[in-house]
């Protein structure tokens, strides 16, 4: 059934051979989910990585979709709002990987604490992580409300552009601030499984966010139509509001609350914790993120077109990587319950049932790439050389996945899980810089290969670690309840 429906779908557009591979791939996949299927069905491990990986896949879907939603919407407006708004937002993905750092360190301490059952330690975690935050946004507030006109002439000098970016960056402090506090206590809240109420309030934010936007940037319903300001009181707005969702499902919850007292709980052996686990993630996720975007300058010197095609395929693969990374964010969740639990042999056994779901999600990526490609090709407006391009990307990113699924989900999953947030870190930045990047600049630049080499060059990154991550997993030095007693002893 499987293998007539991809058949159906694609491969026509491919050749005997391509189809006969993917044949092959398919029908393997096949038995694989057919001799499963009873066991997953029995197993708790799966029943409760699924109960968590699906909300948590909503949740990314929902916010790719608002990202498209702001550069649809304004490209209506104009060219020069579409360039402030991305110039300016470069903070807002600077604020973004600072709380994804602080969250991560928060999740894998309170993720244990809370299989230990010692609420207590989640609550200092959680005024821990909430200091750190909210220092961060009002700095970056801050700077929106006073000096926006600064922070925008770092990116350019183009008067237009300072000046669309300053109103979108005063309008933003709002938001900045909000966010701080709502990242770290859904962070929290999706550490002890309550991921169904973090998605919720993530729905509720990104629903709202596509819906003011429309309003305040086309002017509907009677308000003013803003522009590129539209788009930062939409976001604004929408946060203030998911701020106060979560304060009324503080006010219910018998679990965790978002409460600011707890910004005054004081232990030291949870600070240190909190920042020897922190702050590696911290620079793992910036460290890649840079990185990564290098790849965007090298292939930006070789042309328009292959930018051209660069940028359908990134929208193809974050799509097909979606249920990939949600697997990964839901197995360290859990994998941290177990360990905290101090059942080591249990989160071991969990470890390899996550790497299985892990081959099969990478699998099912590039499946999905595949047969999003014919579609692509059909509906995208661009040059022929850029088609071409856009043809064997697309096909190079059919691999891609599987690797970026199995190292996002021992290094960002399971390795976190247990508490090593240092190898990652380690791993990632000799990956990116001394291997990826150099090697992008050599081939494009002093070989000048054709640019289908130096594609497939960059896309070898995750493979090149794969005997590295592979051998730390297999080592279990990852493997640590990291979860102390007697912390609050004295106090």
């Amino acid at each position: 059934m499987i293998k007539e429906v991809i058949k159906r779908c694609f491969f026509t557009s491919f050749s005997r051979g391509q189809q006969a591979g993917w044949a092959c791939l398919c029908g393997y996949l096949e038995e694989i989910a057919m001799l499963g299927i009873s066991k997953i069905k029995n197993d708790l491990f799966y029943k409760h990585i699924f109960q968590l990986v699906l909300p948590i896949v909503v949740q990314n879907l929902l916010s790719a979709a608002v990202s498209s939603a702001d550069v649809v919407m304004l490209n209506y407006v104009g060219q020069s709002s579409i360039s402030a708004v991305s110039l300016a937002a470069q903070y807002a993905s600077v604020l973004f990987m600072v709380f994804y750092g602080l969250g991560t360190g928060a999740t894998i301490l309170c993720a244990q604490y809370y299989g230990k059952g010692d609420m207590q330690a989640i609550q200092a975690v959680e005024g821990i992580a909430m200091r750190f935050s909210l220092l961060i946004s009002l700095l970056f507030a801050g700077c929106a409300l006073l000096v926006p006109e600064g922070m925008m002439r770092i990116f350019t000098n183009d008067t237009e552009l300072i000046s669309i970016g300053a109103s979108y960056l005063r309008c933003m402090s709002v938001c900045y601030v909000c966010w701080g506090i709502t990242e770290v206590y859904l962070a929290v809240l999706r550490s002890i499984g309550r991921v169904v109420i973090s998605t919720a309030m993530n729905v509720l934010a990104f629903s709202l966010n596509i819906l003011l936007n429309a309003v305040f940037i086309f002017g509907l319903f009677g308000a003013p139509k803003l522009g590129a300001m539209g788009v930062a009181i939409a976001t604004s707005l929408s946060r203030l509001i998911e701020l106060l969702a979560c304060f009324a499902v503080s006010f219910v919850s018998r679990d965790i609350k978002l409460d600011f007292r707890y910004l005054f709980a004081r232990n030291k052996v949870l600070f240190g914790d909190f920042v020897r686990l922190s702050l590696p993630a911290l620079g793992n996720d910036i460290s890649w993120s840079v990185a990564f975007s290098m790849y965007s300058v090298i292939l930006g010197h070789l042309g328009t077109d292959v930018v051209a095609a660069n940028s359908f395929v990134i929208v193809v693969r974050n799509f097909g990587t979606i249920l990939c990374f949600g697997m990964a964010s839901a197995g360290g969740i859990l994998l941290g319950n177990i360990i905290g639990e101090n059942k080591l042999e249990d989160a071991e056994q969990g470890a390899k049932k996550l790497m299985k779901l892990t081959v099969l999600t990478g699998a099912i990526g590039g499946v999905i790439i595949l047969a999003a490609t014919p579609f692509v090709l059909k509906y995208a407006s661009l040059s022929e050389q850029a088609m071409h391009y856009l043809k064997y990307m697309l096909l190079i990113n059919t691999y891609y996945v599987m690797g970026a699924a199995i190292n996002t989900t021992l290094i960002a999953g399971v390795f976190r899980a247990g508490g090593d947030s240092r190898f990652g870190f380690i791993c990632d930045t000799i990956d990116m810089w001394v291997y990826a990047v150099p090697l992008g600049f050599l081939a494009a630049f002093v070989l000048k290969l054709p640019v289908m080499w130096v594609y497939f060059l960059l896309c070898t990154d995750e493979f090149v670690k794969w005997p590295w991550v592979i051998r730390h997993y297999r080592s279990r030095k990852w493997l640590n309840n990291i979860t102390r007693d007697d912390l609050f002893a004295g106090q």
